[in-house]
């Protein structure tokens, strides 16, 4: 299997990773695509590919940070996607929810990063929150231009993912499908992703699946789990999560060039 996504930076991860890593490999998941959310965590992310040959980065600047993104940052971005492991352009987008960066920044620096991605011909790792409308618009201006992306931690509605399909997106799911408060309406419309579309992810150390049971319930989330993932998008699918590691690891290795 392949974690698509893992916040490996955090620093809930500072004293243990290597064991995490040991647990990640022991229960199956052979790669990891740590998420990069600004320059620093960026740079760190790469830092931790240089030490553990199973790892992968995303480079960007996330929404929330957006205010941070100048001409500067961009060339050192421009600068972290030459490295052999940095693999996409992100975690990038729009998020109007919490607005820590304003509308016009987070505008600016998701339109800078998708030029960024175009560039370097890497595919973009799409974070969106209660801006659907105009990142849709966006993306579908660059849409002939753009080499993939997919749409992280998708929890949206059914027309935000019809959309998304027709932009050729990938689709990540995490254990948010496994949550029975906020859940239902991803499980109802996960079996629509088609098979070649579908990828999977922790988000760790966030969103541990409810699912879990004991002290894998109680503690931070960790790419560990992917399997326990697999297991609940299969099961709203209809299908085993021998098939749904098995698609989406295929699906990310040709979406990343793993």
């Amino acid at each position: 299997m392949i974690d698509i996504g893992a916040n490996l930076t955090n620093k809930r991860f500072a004293n243990d990773l290597a064991e995490v890593l040991e647990r990640a490999e022991f229960a199956g998941v052979k790669k990891i695509i740590v998420t990069g959310t600004d320059l620093a965590s960026s740079t760190q992310a790469l830092e931790l590919c240089e030490q553990y040959p199973q790892l992968f980065a995303t480079v960007g600047v996330h929404p929330h940070d957006a205010c941070s993104l100048d001409q500067v940052a961009l060339n050192s971005l421009q600068t972290l996607l030459e490295h052999p492991k940095a693999v996409a352009v992100g975690e990038t987008g729009l998020d109007f929810n919490r607005n820590f960066s304003t509308p016009e920044q987070q505008i600016w620096a998701f339109e800078q990063q998708v030029n960024l991605a175009i560039k370097t011909q890497k595919p973009l790792f799409l974070h969106e929150r209660d801006a659907f409308s105009q990142q849709y618009s966006m993306l579908q201006s660059a849409r002939g231009n753009i080499f993939g992306a997919v749409a992280h931690c998708f929890t949206g509605s059914a027309e935000a993912l019809e959309k998304y399909l027709d932009l050729d997106l990938y689709i990540g799911i995490t254990g948010w499908i496994s949550d029975e408060r906020r859940g239902t309406q991803l499980q109802s419309l996960v079996k629509h992703i088609p098979d070649h579309r579908l990828l999977i992810e922790t988000d760790a150390p966030y969103l541990t699946p409810r699912t879990l049971t004991g002290k894998k319930r109680k503690s931070k989330n960790e790419p560990a789990n992917l399997g326990h993932i697999a297991e609940q998008v299969g099961k709203f699918r209809g299908q085993s999560a021998e098939h749904i590691a098995a698609i989406s690891s295929a699906n990310a290795e040709r979406l990343f060039k793993l």
